[in-house]
């Protein structure tokens, strides 16, 4: 496979975007946090779909599962922690040439471990940095090199509600997902005149294993419904969508309240 970043950079077209043909029905696509919750979700829905999909996560075991469930001849499955940034590239060229291309990238691992109201614990803070936001730049970052060179592709980035406020409960985690949000916006700016597409998800709680024994998380939604619209919002071209889109509206009134009052909210 030729490697984006082997050849010379295409030059930004002239006039109008080319290649902003909508995602295409059935292809090739990475999942990179799939071995449960909503990653396996999506690697369940994409092989419904008539994707073949290259499945990656920490936990072998849950990885060889979620492959004999969905079907050998349909998933390729890597053991691979995103904290092993420096074995991203070479495991994103060899899992491109084993899939035969690539027409979608979903960055879906995440962590939002508990923390006490008076915590300030920076080994916390600095392993949800690397999980959510440099993992994520880590398998971008080839992506778009890789769908650059071809003037097609989509890049998805699974954000949250939690980054668009700066919230008392989780600091670092909303942290981690405003940087995600920022990076994906930066990345869709810089990658839209060639066509490739970079969609910003921000899900409100979804009922997976890591909010699972959390307390008051309202409108929850399966991982299943999860999967379907935001592969709906990919297909739409959406470049930001809230899951599910009632999110929107909450999001709005959220972002209007004054600081000096939402210091005082739980929220």
């Amino acid at each position: 496979m030729e490697h984006a970043s082997s050849a010379a950079h295409p030059a930004p077209p002239s006039g109008p975007p080319r290649g902003r043909a909508l995602l295409p029905p059935r292809g090739r696509a990475l999942v990179i946090g799939a071995s449960s919750g909503l990653g396996a979700s999506l690697v369940r829905e994409l092989v419904r779909q008539g994707w073949r999909v290259g499945a990656l996560a920490r936990r072998g075991e849950e990885l060889e599962r979620l492959r004999e469930e969905c079907g050998p001849e349909r998933v390729v499955a890597r053991v691979h922690d995103v904290h092993e940034r420096a074995a991203v590239p070479e495991l994103f060229e060899g899992l491109v040439r084993e899939l035969g291309g690539l027409e979608l990238l979903i960055y879906a691992a995440g962590v939002m471990p508990p923390v006490g109201p008076q915590e300030y614990d920076t080994a916390t803070d600095v392993e949800i940095l690397t999980v959510n936001t440099l993992g994520a730049m880590a398998w971008c970052n080839p992506a778009a090199e890789y769908f650059q060179s071809r003037r097609a592709g989509a890049i998805v980035g699974l954000s949250s509600i939690a980054g668009d406020r700066g919230r008392k409960g989780q600091p670092a985690y909303g942290a981690s997902k405003a940087a995600l949000s920022h990076y994906l916006e930066a990345l869709r700016n810089r990658l839209g005149d060639y066509g490739v597409h970079v969609c910003t998800i921000k899900p409100g709680p979804i009922d997976t294993p890591m909010t699972r024994g959390l307390e008051g998380l309202p409108m929850m939604i399966s991982a299943e419904r999860a999967a379907r619209e935001i592969l709906g919002a990919v297909r739409r071209r959406a470049n930001v969508r809230y899951v599910p889109l009632r999110w929107l509206a909450v999001s709005l009134v959220i972002r209007a309240i004054p600081s000096f009052v939402f210091r005082r909210l739980t929220i």
